[in-house]
């Protein structure tokens, strides 16, 4: 697979959710949320406010706007309106439905709710800003595609359409992602911006595809074409640590992830990423996980936020798009 597909199936994106709410004049205001909210406007417009964004953004027909830090927002036809508590305005709504709100009318908005396996979301979540805004006219075709179907399902319910409509939901998160990482802008810091990076890119792709391999810094320099010094630099501005430090981070998300949905011994594991000795590999495990791999394996004192999520958290600025 590649990278972005890799590091997806390791945060095991599920909807919570799904379905649309067409608004009239209103303004409706959502609590702060755990995971990912992605919505698409269909059509007519409207206004977004985030709790520490100084200005709204107004959305427009065709406009894609994903929500990943959980922060409390507000969504309105007009932004001098007092919000109502979206659980007055979209009561008992059945799941993977559209909702009309005061009339209707001013914006029809669709999207999902999506939860990350908790023990890695700020890989993710720590790359991009707290609003991702995709307004800039670009190749949408393939998301568009998706939220036509999409509405198809919620217009004219089939057996089986919760599922269509939830991978439905899980392509417009992925496709929001690309054309995100593809209009990142000079300077935002991350694994998602540096896939975009010609000579910087290549070098995860590899790491990824086989993490066992004795990787060394010039290994990985010969691969992007640069000396080891102009690669060592210009992968830590990029990604925002060293590439070794990255190969083993992403070492141990692999065995995070076989510890938990696995029967694989230990041993097993650390000889398939290239640790000879199972107490080499338990050493570098607890150092990014903060547990060894049988703690990890059991389920017992596993850190809710990971070394490498509080590094993303750190460095909100750095991670801004």
């Amino acid at each position: 697979m590649d990278p972005l597909s890799d590091i997806l199936s390791l945060l095991k994106p599920r909807s919570y959710g799904c379905g649309g709410f067409d608004m009239g004049d209103v303004a409706i205001h959502f609590p702060r949320h755990e995971g990912i909210k992605c919505y698409a406007v269909i059509s007519g417009q409207a206004w977004l406010l985030m709790d520490g964004v100084p200005d709204p953004v107004h959305l427009k027909t065709g406009d894609c706007f994903v929500l990943p830090r959980g922060l409390p927002f507000c969504l309105t036809s007009d932004p001098a309106l007092p919000p109502v508590d979206y659980r007055t305005a979209i009561a008992n709504r059945p799941a993977g439905t559209v909702a009309s709100i005061n009339g209707g009318g001013k914006c029809l908005i669709v999207g999902g709710h999506f939860a990350l396996d908790g023990r890695h979301a700020g890989i993710l979540l720590g790359v991009l800003s707290p609003i991702v805004h995709l307004g800039v006219e670009s190749d949408k075709a393939t998301l568009r595609w998706s939220l036509d179907r999409m509405m198809q399902e919620l217009r004219e319910p089939q057996p089986g359409g919760l599922l269509v409509i939830e991978h439905l939901a899980q392509m417009v998160l992925v496709q929001a992602l690309r054309l995100h990482m593809a209009a990142g802008q000079a300077g935002n810091v991350g694994w998602l911006f540096a896939l975009a990076d010609k000579q910087i890119g290549p070098t995860i792709g590899a790491m990824h595809a086989d993490p066992a391999l004795r990787w060394t810094l010039q290994s990985l320099a010969e691969r992007a074409a640069m000396s080891r010094t102009s690669f060592a630099l210009r992968f830590k501005a990029t990604v925002g640590m060293p590439p070794m430090e990255y190969l083993t981070r992403w070492r141990m998300m692999v065995a995070s992830d076989r510890l938990a949905n696995s029967r694989d011994p230990i041993s097993a594991i650390a000889r398939s990423l290239g640790y000879e000795s199972e107490s080499a590999f338990s050493t570098a495990f607890k150092r990014v996980m903060d547990c060894s791999p049988r703690q990890y394996g059991r389920g017992q004192t596993v850190p809710a936020f990971t070394p490498v999520q509080r590094e993303t958290a750190r460095a909100p600025a750095m991670a801004s798009g």
